[in-house]
């Protein structure tokens, strides 16, 4: 019976270790993923502001060649 107890005691340690290894690889995960949203929205800002300067720039670009005829 002492070996059987060895035996489940060393079950559960195991499973405990797994178990905790499972749940720290979960919240990273979930860390990640909100780090990946949050990166989106921040490129999806900056993708809107290159093209309002782009905009900016063609316009400034066409008064600076009409000036220049």
């Amino acid at each position: 019976m002492a070996k059987n107890n060895r035996l489940r005691n060393a079950a559960v340690k195991i499973g405990s270790a797994v178990g905790k290894v499972d749940g720290t690889a979960h919240k990273a995960t979930h860390k990640a993923a909100r780090a990946v949203d949050v990166a989106k929205r921040e490129f999806r800002e900056l993708t809107k502001q290159v093209d309002a300067l782009t905009r900016q720039l063609q316009k400034s670009t066409k008064r600076l060649k009409r000036a220049l005829r």
